[in-house]
């Protein structure tokens, strides 16, 4: 077995990836942030406002990319 060397750079460098691709996808799609945080049960853009600019280090939970990616017919492992 290998010990993992990523490190807090490449975790971040990875949420901030993700949150670019949401972005993406949803502006792909025409669909806005609000309406997006609607579709997943959110009442506010907060939540996808601050996972796709990786605002203070908060990203999108696993939940929240699974109902993303159902929202814009993605597959999840579109994002990574």
């Amino acid at each position: 077995m290998r010990k993992c060397t990523l490190n807090s750079e490449d975790i971040d460098d990875l949420y901030i990836q993700i949150g670019r691709k949401v972005k993406k996808f949803r502006e792909d799609a025409g669909i806005t942030q609000l309406e997006l945080a609607l579709l997943i049960g959110h009442k506010s853009v907060g939540a996808i406002s601050v996972g796709e600019l990786y605002i203070n280090k908060k990203h999108f939970n696993i939940e929240q990319l699974a109902k993303i990616a159902n929202v814009l017919n993605k597959d999840i492992r579109d994002f990574f």
